[in-house]
């Protein structure tokens, strides 16, 4: 089938709408891009040089290195996961609903970007009105591989919760916010767009709760322990 064909995703992620009003309302394409989950690199080949790709399947590393894309096979839930430099931004698309610790990739994806730089966070979600579920446009959330699931509201503060100010929230349809507000009942995936809060630290009753977790208790990132 053609849309198998990874050139032909190549084609249609360079066309693709909503993806390029981000590209240009954020300049992704002369900023440097750490895109997790990558898989082939449809996106990352349209961000700026210098940007890398993440992904845990051998095959999506060779093919996107013959489309001549930095890609690396790194699991960002590895416990040691680490990389040598810093990014401009974090996209990650398509990605969110399937990690087993999603709150821990926001933790750590701080790390990864330099300062100044953004999280662009691509989910599908659950719609508001559920009579939309019978139309299989608004049934992505549903996904058999998915094991996370997100109303817009509940995921905008998902990510506040891990220390991120988000900026926007929203399916970038149009260039214009108000315009896109509109949607937000009805967009069947949201993109958040957010950066890392300044000296962020858990309430220390959540501190509390995390003692005995070295995981968190270590991180002097995330907590208010010396």
């Amino acid at each position: 089938m053609a849309t198998k064909d990874p050139t032909y995703l190549f084609s249609k992620v360079k066309k693709a709408r909503i993806f390029n009003n981000i590209r240009s309302l954020y300049q992704l394409d002369k900023k440097t891009v750490l895109d997790v989950g990558c898989s082939e690199g449809h996106y990352l080949a349209c961000f700026g040089p210098g940007s890398l790709g993440l992904t845990i399947i051998d095959e999506h590393v060779e093919l996107g290195r013959a489309h001549g894309l930095e890609i690396r096979n790194q699991n960002v839930e590895d416990p040691n996961f680490s990389l040598d430099r810093k990014f401009d931004a974090v996209w990650a698309n398509n990605f969110f609903e399937h990690m087993e610790s999603p709150h821990l990739f926001l933790v750590r994806m701080k790390q990864c970007l330099k300062p100044d730089g953004l999280l662009i966070l691509g989910v599908p979600v659950l719609p508001y009105l559920p009579f939309l579920t019978r139309f299989k446009k608004f049934r992505g959330a549903y996904a058999v591989s998915h094991i996370n699931f997100f109303y817009r509201k509940s995921l905008i503060e998902t990510v506040r919760y891990a220390g991120w100010d988000v900026h926007e929230a929203r399916l970038f349809y149009f260039k214009n916010p108000f315009l896109d507000y509109c949607m937000n009942l009805i967009a069947p995936h949201i993109y958040v767009v957010a950066s890392p809060k300044e000296n962020f630290k858990y309430a220390e009753k959540r501190l509390k709760s995390l003692r005995g977790y070295s995981t968190y208790t270590e991180d002097s990132e995330v907590t208010s322990q010396p």
